[in-house]
């Protein structure tokens, strides 16, 4: 259950997470690596966990968010999807205001 905990308490403390692969200046997969620029190209700042770096949370991450890919976006506790998802929004410009929105409410994150 500790690995759960650690879950929660990073996706509690960061309003705006993001599990992937690598880090999102050096990413380790093509999926990652699109999340990490589409987040950057948001403008707002994000946390990341590279989990290739914490084998718990990625054996344990897909059972909890009941999502089996990675990377996997968080905002606000919430989880938002993965790569095709939140390249879509992004697209769509639903992300953007996502993200400025969650960053808004999260002052004291900068």
């Amino acid at each position: 259950m500790e690995t759960i905990d650690k879950i929660k308490k990073q996706i509690e403390e960061n309003h705006i997470l993001v599990f992937m692969k690598g880090s999102p200046k050096l990413p380790s997969c093509g999926f990652s690596s699109q999340v990490a620029q589409v987040l950057v190209n948001c403008g707002e700042k994000f946390a990341y966990v590279d989990i290739l770096q914490n084998p718990d949370i990625r054996a344990e991450l897909p059972i909890y968010a009941q999502w089996p890919t990675f990377p996997q976006l968080w905002v606000e506790g919430e989880l938002i999807g993965g790569c095709d998802i939140v390249v879509e929004m992004f697209q769509k410009g639903e992300l953007q205001s996502l993200i400025t929105e969650a960053a808004a409410r999260h002052p004291e994150a900068e």
